[in-house]
C-alpha cells in the first residue's frame, strides 16, 4: 500500500495532467475539466440557441465582407455543410485579411483544430471568458464527442442578458 502511495505521488509530479485526459484530447473528446464539473447555476445549455448568421468556408473575404455588411454582429461562425463548425471569424480579421488578395478564402483564416468554443454543460462565465479573450460575440456550442458537431450558439447579448446586464441592440455595434 505504501508503494502504491509512493507511485502516485511520484507519477502525478512527473505527469501532471492524468493519461485518460491526455488520450481522449489526443483523440478529439473534451472531457469536462475539474474545475468546470462542479454545479453551475448557469450554463451554455440554458441560453444556446440555433445557429443563426454563419458564413460557408468556401466563400472569398470579399464575398463574406458583402455579407455581412448588414450584420449587427461583429463575428461569425464558419460552417461547412451549414452543421459543421470550422472556426470563428471577426469583421476585424476579414479586414485586416483583405489585403492579402481575394483568393483567401474563410477556411484559410481559421484555424480547424483550435478554435474557441463551449460545450452544453459548461458554465456562462466560461463562455464570457472566451468570448473577451478572442473578442467574440458569439460562441459556438459544440459536441464533446466531436468538436465540428455545431450544437448550437450563445451570443454575448444573451450571455449578459443571463447576468442581468442587458444591453440594447445598438450599443453592441458600438
Amino acid at each position: 500500500m505504501i508503494s502504491n502511495l509512493v507511485s502516485l505521488f511520484i507519477a502525478s509530479r512527473l505527469q501532471p495532467e492524468p493519461i485518460y485526459d491526455a488520450l481522449a484530447n489526443q483523440d478529439g473528446i473534451h472531457l469536462p475539466a475539474h474545475a468546470s464539473r462542479r454545479h453551475t447555476r448557469r450554463r451554455v445549455l440554458d441560453i444556446m440557441r440555433t445557429p443563426g448568421e454563419s458564413l460557408p468556408a468556401e466563400i472569398r473575404v470579399r464575398e463574406a465582407i458583402d455579407r455581412t455588411r448588414e450584420s449587427k454582429s461583429q463575428s461569425w461562425v464558419v460552417t461547412e455543410n451549414d452543421s459543421r463548425v470550422l472556426g470563428v471569424v471577426t469583421l476585424t480579421s476579414l479586414q485586416r485579411s483583405l489585403g492579402t488578395g481575394d483568393s483567401t478564402s474563410l477556411r484559410d483564416l481559421v484555424n480547424e483544430i483550435n478554435f474557441p468554443h463551449v460545450h452544453t454543460d459548461q458554465s456562462l462565465d466560461l463562455a464570457l471568458e472566451r468570448m473577451g479573450t478572442n473578442h467574440l460575440q458569439v460562441l459556438p456550442v459544440v459536441s464533446r464527442a466531436d468538436v465540428h458537431d455545431l450544437l448550437g450558439v450563445v451570443t454575448l447579448s444573451e450571455v449578459l442578458e443571463s447576468y442581468g446586464l442587458g444591453i440594447p441592440e445598438s450599443d453592441m455595434t458600438s
